[in-house]
């Protein structure tokens, strides 16, 4: 039986560990033997059936020098243990750059490395620089989220590949459920983001449009705790308007309430290389609106399903608002189309190209 250890550095709400999720089940499923090393603490990689954890003591430290040494030490960690657990025939499957401590071992071993690259931003320049020096030496194959993120970020004589992220199958149920009992939206007008709780993912321009907007409601939720939250817009004063939420394993209700689905991401700062709420949102039917640059060019076609708009145009952004939620000719069209565009990143063709990387 092959065997598949699957490593992610830190397990979260985020996009990442929500991707390698749909891939393990997918494995465990056609019954293959999977194991992953992976952060204790809450994400969308706890509980799974059929997975056989090895449980990590990092986390994420705001202080640069914490956070290195968390890293360092952790990939010693990872290193031994990817040793201890690999078998005749394994795959080892790292998840982003960071975990170069799993592809060295794999390397050392002669095993097949697949690295699943989701980013593009890695600080300090130095780091990535080592990482993807890394990554080129140990990969077997690499599995990108974007076109735009292979162009950016090649890994030199690797083969590579893009496999789109998808929806898994209960989400496209529970949308579609959804959709045919709650075909017109009703209560007020609410404008949705879900982000890091991160300035770069314009946590601060999302504000200054609920001021802006104050006859709309706008609601935000952080993949953070509450203390975090609450320290961060201690000293900001926030618009009625706006509710903010903590990080969520279920965002279904949001979805449900809201009739738009924003990014604001910081283009200079942070280039989006996917946009997995664009896709959860138009799988709602939900008109979004994204950055015109990195991975949500592929998903967001302007005026289509949405429109692509720089988060440093707020007048823009404001009028836009205003004109999607008011006009329900557009509105209309604009949701059918972001519903049907959606129905193309299914979970059975993401589950097809992983198998073609990992046979």
């Amino acid at each position: 039986m092959k065997k598949i250890i699957f490593v992610h550095l830190l397990n979260d709400f985020s996009g990442s560990p929500l991707v390698l999720s749909t891939a393990i089940r997918q494995f465990v499923a056609e019954g293959l033997e999977v194991e992953l090393v992976t952060s204790a603490g809450k994400g969308f990689l706890n509980n799974m059936e059929g997975v056989r954890y090895h449980l990590l003591e990092y986390r994420f430290f705001e202080n640069k020098a914490k956070r290195l040494m968390a890293l360092l030490w952790s990939q010693a960690v990872v290193f031994f243990k990817i040793l201890s657990l690999s078998k005749s025939g394994t795959v080892v499957y790292v998840n982003t750059l960071l975990p170069f401590g799993a592809a060295l071992a794999g390397r050392i071993l002669g095993k097949k490395v697949i690295y699943h690259l989701h980013e593009t931003t890695v600080n300090p320049p130095i780091l990535k620089a080592f990482l993807k020096k890394t990554a080129a030496f140990c990969a077997s194959e690499a599995i990108y989220v974007s076109q735009f993120l292979m162009e950016k970020e090649p890994l030199p004589g690797i083969s590579s590949r893009v496999v789109y992220n998808c929806l898994s199958q209960d989400f496209v149920e529970t949308a579609a459920k959804h959709l045919v009992n709650h075909p017109i939206k009703s209560g007020p007008f609410t404008v949705l983001m879900l982000c890091s709780l991160k300035r770069y993912k314009g946590v601060g321009e999302f504000v200054s449009l609920a001021k802006r907007l104050p006859d709309f409601r706008f609601v935000m939720v952080l993949n953070a705790g509450y203390d975090s939250i609450q320290r961060f817009f201690i000293e900001q004063p926030l618009p009625e308007n706006l509710f903010i939420f903590p990080a969520q394993k279920s965002v279904h209700s949001f979805y449900q309430e809201a009739h738009l689905v924003l990014n604001l991401s910081h283009p200079e700062q942070w280039v989006e290389t996917f946009g997995m709420t664009l896709l959860e949102a138009m799988s709602y039917g939900l008109p979004v609106i994204a950055p015109p640059v990195g991975g949500p060019v592929e998903l967001v076609k302007d005026g289509f399903n949405g429109y692509q708009i720089d988060q440093r145009n707020l007048t823009l952004l404001s009028e836009k608002i205003e004109e999607i939620l008011t006009v329900s000719d557009d509105y209309q069209r604009l949701s059918e189309n972001a519903s049907s565009f959606a129905k193309q990143f299914n979970e059975q063709e993401f589950r097809r190209e992983l198998a073609n990387v990992v046979a």
